[in-house]
């Protein structure tokens, strides 16, 4: 019996059976390290990957380009496979600004975030999950690729105890901080554990509704449990329990004296050659930042930036590669690289864009040139992790289609659909044509997808057809990443029906119910309007039986000649094999998933939740004065946005919990 429990009222059909089968056969007969899986959009390639997984039966990471499909497609694995660790691995960044320096200005911008608790919980959870079972699917960003804590230590460090132990309290209190856990009697959340008595209660970093309890009796452990955070009371009991490190960058004390050891070094030599070269005032910089780090180091056993120092933490040489989630896997996981297109440009451009603002850091002092190896992994050393992998794309790249061993097409999709017509019409008149358009999709019932070329455009548009009655919203860079997934769901839900974007409405949005999409100015040859490009957004339509495009252009350009000509070469495919088979196209039903909502939705409460907003959530005054707190800089942003809409209903929201507040001080 197989590892996973792969959970589905379908079966794989069309091309899926033939697919699954060849790169099955690839990885286990003829152990191939590269192949490509090209399928176009809505032929089920998430559905492949999942069959492919239990039938690999081995632990997989997917990566996918961006945090809005990993997202998705975590939603979608995550009800595939409901009793096997399927995780989730993404920037748990809400906002980041990097540590940086601009010489021509003489400014130095220090490190700022915002990190997000819910994602952070799920990228222990995934680390935990690795290291301690096999049935696992990680999705994550192409983020997976940049520095982590050591596997080894992070696994090695963990916190093992058993029912009727000998192990005095002390000595687990002093274990529990030293892998950076905080002791906090009055607030309990995670990462932290209080002290009652004789008992401990633990937060793992990693769990959201469970705590660990353990009991003493003496010098002897007489109970361990799992209880609620919350009441406190007993969930279950338990005969032992291992509690992981609350960061992944941990060290144990011998680890941290060598780590002491080797910065002072480093920075000793730093210092003669700053001062060799005169550069007196950046010598000065580097000593005060570098021992106040040394200092805190060995103090409290991490610093501010201590991921700065990782190369000295894991005893890495220099240049050396950093540790990364990759690394946490046993070597016979297996690599399924999403939307691969876009996602082997972005992991082979980071690595140069670290480096170039690093150096200017250690130029100028902030800096030891040990910061320039806590970086993401160079394409080289991404690919000495690969054993096996999969390229998933409707367009391939060139670099996909030779690297790969075979090239597998999935052409037909499970639902008899074939890809949507296509036609193109003239750029003037293009915004009235296309409202037109709009108003009798939407009076249908459909929603539509219109694609722009700038912002401007994207705004002017978005806020025309709200002037003229139509429900739209726009989606740019500027909505923060997991926001994008809640508007896409609002989509679907019906609370808007056009959502209009630049190049964001492209790869592996799975939205079923669009019927038409319209690619304004399609004849500007670029990369918004590439071949690739063209393809992916004529299959944002390629899901729904009602399937329209429309192209505007005034001319016909070679980008657009190969995706209408590759568009009819796939459509006469679909239609014979529908045919031979007897199969009625259908649209594709797919359920809203309700997942991530704790991460989109965590930024305010919906306190106007009962008739007429009388149904006022009660909370306590430290709690309200925090939420108050949030919501303000949260209303400032939409404000500065200039998105008034969106900052006064959260004005409002504010003065609901100022009302409840004034109830709490009357109880």
């Amino acid at each position: 019996m197989g590892i996973f429990n792969f959970v589905s009222d379908f079966k794989p059909t069309g091309d899926q059976p033939k697919a699954i089968e060849s790169i099955v056969k690839g990885i286990k007969d003829k152990n191939y390290k590269y192949q490509t899986l090209l399928g176009v959009t809505g032929s089920g390639k998430t559905f492949t990957m999942a069959h492919t997984i239990n039938e690999l039966n081995r632990p997989a990471l997917i990566i996918a380009p961006n945090k809005t499909l990993a997202g998705q497609l975590y939603s979608e694995f995550k009800s595939l496979f409901p009793e096997n660790a399927v995780e989730f691995f993404i920037s748990y960044y809400d906002y980041y600004q990097p540590e940086a320096y601009v010489p021509s200005k003489d400014l130095y911008i220090e490190k700022d975030s915002s990190i997000n608790d819910q994602i952070d919980k799920m990228k222990h959870s995934a680390t935990r999950s690795i290291l301690s079972r096999r049935d696992v699917i990680v999705i994550a960003s192409v983020s997976c690729i940049y520095g982590l804590g050591s596997p080894e230590t992070y696994g090695s460090m963990l916190l093992e105890v058993k029912k009727g132990q000998e192990i005095e309290m002390k000595e687990v209190l002093s274990k529990l901080t030293e892998i950076r856990y905080d002791r906090n009697d009055i607030d309990f959340h995670r990462g932290v554990f209080r002290v009652r008595g004789d008992v401990i209660d633990v937060f793992p970093a990693y769990e959201e509704e469970i705590a660990i309890r353990i009991e003493f009796f003496g010098s002897e452990i007489s109970m361990i449990a799992e209880i609620d955070p919350l009441r406190g009371k007993i969930i279950r009991k338990l005969n032992k329990t291992a509690i992981y490190p609350a960061s992944h960058y941990v060290a144990d004390e011998s680890t941290l004296k060598y780590a002491v050891k080797s910065i002072k070094k480093e920075l000793t030599d730093r210092l003669l050659e700053l001062k060799s070269m005169g550069k007196l005032v950046e010598a000065q910089r580097l000593e005060q930042r570098t021992l106040y780090d040394i200092e805190m180091i060995e103090e409290m056993g991490y610093c501010s930036g201590i991921e700065n120092y990782s190369r000295h933490l894991t005893g890495r040489k220099k240049g050396e590669a950093p540790p990364t989630l990759l690394d946490y896997f046993p070597e016979d996981f297996t690599i399924f690289v999403d939307e691969s297109h876009v996602s082997i440009p972005q992991i082979r451009g980071m690595y140069n864009g670290d480096i170039s603002r690093k150096s200017t850091l250690v130029e100028y002092g902030f800096r030891l040139p040990c910061a320039l190896d806590n970086r993401p992994l160079n394409f080289d050393e991404f690919s000495s992790h690969i054993k096996n992998m999969l390229f998933v794309s409707a367009t391939p790249a060139d670099y996909e289609i030779s690297a790969s061993s075979q090239v597998i097409e999935q052409i037909i999709r499970p639902t008899g659909l074939i890809d949507p017509a296509v036609e193109v019409r003239p750029v003037a008149n293009q915004v009235d044509d296309i409202i037109s358009e709009i108003k009798k999709t939407v009076k249908g019932g459909g929603r539509v997808l219109v694609t722009t070329l700038t912002k401007k455009i994207s705004e002017d548009l978005s806020e025309f057809l709200l002037d003229s009655g139509v429900k739209a919203k726009y989606l740019h860079s500027d909505i923060a990443s997991l926001e994008r997934f809640k508007i896409i769901r609002e989509l679907r839900l019906g609370e808007f029906d056009v959502l209009v974007g630049i190049n964001l409405l492209r790869e592996g949005l799975d939205i079923p119910e669009v019927e038409l999409i319209g690619i304004l100015d399609a004849d500007k040859e670029g990369f918004l309007r590439s071949k690739t490009s063209l393809i992916q957004t004529i299959g944002r339509a390629a899901r729904n039986i009602k399937g329209h495009v429309i192209l505007y252009g005034d001319r016909i350009t070679d980008s657009m000649a190969f995706a209408i000509s590759e568009t009819e070469r796939r459509r006469k495919i679909q239609e014979s094999y529908n045919i031979k088979n007897n199969i009625t196209p259908q649209s594709i039903k797919k359920n809203i998933a309700e997942l991530l909502t704790t991460i989109f939705e965590q930024d305010y409460i919906d306190s106007s939740s009962g008739a007429g907003g009388d149904n006022i959530v009660i909370l306590d005054s430290a709690t309200a004065e925090k939420k108050i707190k949030n919501l303000s800089k949260l209303m400032k942003k939409y404000s500065k946005e200039l998105n008034f809409e969106e900052a006064a209903r959260i004005r409002d929201e504010i003065n609901l919990i100022k009302k409840q507040m004034l109830l709490l001080d009357a109880v």
